[in-house]
This record gives C-alpha cells, sequence and structure tokens, in this order.
C-alpha cells in the first residue's frame, strides 16, 4: 500500500539526506518526493510517497520524529487530501497533428508549452492517476523525454498537514 507522509523539518543542509537515509537503512523504495519551503524560509515540507505495509512504516514515522531536525511527521494515507503532481512530456509530432494533440492535452486540462522542431512539450497537474492516464494517453504519439514531480498534497479544512 502506497502511504503518503508529511513532514514538517529545519530547512537546514543535510536533512534530506538523514531523511532518506533512514527509508534507506529500512530498505524502503521511496516512489515521490517532493521539498520545497514553506511560508515560513527556516521551515520545509517533505511530502514522501512510500509503499509499505502500516507496521513498519509507523515505525519508520516514529524514527523520522526523533531526528533532530524534524518538527512532525503526519501520515495521510487515510486522509482528506489535496494532491497534486507536475509532468511535461516532450513528444514527437508532425505539424499537422498539432490539432489533435492540442486536444488531448485540452481534455486533461494540459498545456503546449514549446513548440520545436519536430517536436511538443506537454504539461498536466494532477494527481497521480490523471499524471499516469496523461502518460499513457501521449504514448502513441512517440515520448522523447518525460519528467515528472513528486506528488504535493494539502490536508483538506482545518486539519494540519
Amino acid at each position: 500500500m502506497t502511504h503518503t507522509l508529511s513532514a514538517l523539518v529545519k530547512n537546514r543542509p543535510r536533512v534530506l539526506a538523514r531523511v532518506a537515509g533512514l527509508f534507506a537503512r529500512r530498505d524502503f523504495n521511496i516512489e515521490s518526493l517532493a521539498v520545497s519551503t514553506t511560508q515560513d524560509p527556516t521551515m520545509s515540507r517533505m511530502t514522501i510517497a512510500v509503499d509499505a505495509s502500516d507496521t513498519p512504516l509507523e515505525q519508520v514515522r516514529k524514527q523520522l520524529e526523533k531526528l533532530h531536525d524534524v518538527v512532525e511527521v503526519i501520515d495521510h494515507t487515510n486522509d482528506a487530501i489535496v494532491e497534486r503532481e507536475l509532468c511535461m512530456m516532450k513528444i514527437e509530432v508532425e505539424p499537422s497533428q498539432r490539432t489533435e494533440v492540442s486536444t488531448l492535452a485540452d481534455i486533461f486540462r494540459g498545456d503546449i508549452i514549446d513548440i520545436g522542431n519536430g517536436t511538443l512539450i506537454v504539461q498536466c497537474i494532477g494527481d497521480s492517476e490523471k499524471i499516469n492516464a496523461f502518460i499513457e494517453n501521449f504514448a502513441s504519439y512517440g515520448i522523447v523525454e518525460l519528467v515528472r514531480t513528486g506528488k504535493v498534497v494539502l490536508a483538506r479544512g482545518v486539519q494540519r498537514t
């Protein structure tokens, strides 16, 4: 099962390495990771997606909270959250296909953000399932390059992230 953890950490060097190292020592593969400063520039928020069973992950969560620079860790797996990822994809297209590609991008509320010689770069923002469907639908055009961010989340309502 994929768990989504949110860790509020002090914005200092080596914090990311310590957190990632803790997961590596427990033999967990991080599926997605996004880190950025918060509204307080001395703090960063890490959003970590990891495939793990409940019991070992709870142990890792508790160990994370014991790290010096970690302020708080929340498992949002069963919480009401808003999740987003960004995907940018360079695809091979003939000029005659641009309208078709634009229409397909519109279905996903995506955008063509660059037009090159024989290629287009399209982007899409959404949850993981939407991004996966976006990639699948554009695969037939010939994906030259693809990059996607890790997911970021915010808890809905008054619940803290």
